[in-house]
């Protein structure tokens, strides 16, 4: 970044499969193909809405076709920046036009629904974008650790692992999930 920040420097791209291992069902030209798509989307702690953004049309999957042109603007699509405090933000971008259910000075509660997953900005396919930063801002922040209280993990090896009944997951605790492995909530 010319400013110098790195704001996505702890940032997740967060992606659903089917229960059968699979990204998508049915033609990947359509966003309601992906497992991922529609999701309810929750504030991660007791927050109020710093920011929302919701006038991006959707994306039609692939890596070459963008609703409208990627700038500083659009590239987050349609989004929520919580105020989570001690000087941090949960952003959350790539959402589904229309469906935010929150509006800047809304106080939220944590597991409470902000939004619906969608595939906005610059996003090739469903999926959510979730970074904590140390600004009110997607890009003009610095990207800040954090860690998730529990979850369970697995980190396949091939496709195949992805598609297994048998996967043996591990109990995590306030941890930072590793990339490439599949998580669950």
């Amino acid at each position: 970044m010319p400013n110098g920040l790195t704001a996505q420097r702890f940032a997740i791209d967060w992606f659903q499969f089917w229960p059968d291992g699979k990204e998508l069902h049915g033609s990947s030209k359509y966003n309601k193909s992906y497992a991922a798509y529609g999701t309810e989307v929750l504030a991660v702690a007791e927050a109020v809405v710093a920011t929302v953004q919701d006038n991006i049309p959707e994306n039609t999957p692939g890596p070459n076709s963008r609703a409208v042109p990627i700038t500083r603007e659009t590239v987050g699509g349609n989004l929520v920046i919580l105020d989570i405090g001690g000087s941090r933000y949960a952003v959350y971008a790539h959402l589904q036009p229309g469906s935010l259910r929150v509006k800047v000075g809304d106080r939220v509660q944590r597991g409470q629904v902000i939004a619906l997953l969608g595939n906005s900005g610059n996003s090739t396919g469903p999926h959510l974008h979730f970074q904590v930063v140390d600004r009110n801002s997607l890009l003009d922040s610095e990207g800040v650790p954090y860690i998730i209280d529990s979850f369970e993990a697995f980190l396949p090896r091939s496709i195949r692992d992805v598609r297994a009944k048998n996967k043996k997951y591990e109990k995590r605790e306030n941890e930072l999930p590793m990339g490439g492995e599949l998580i669950r909530f």
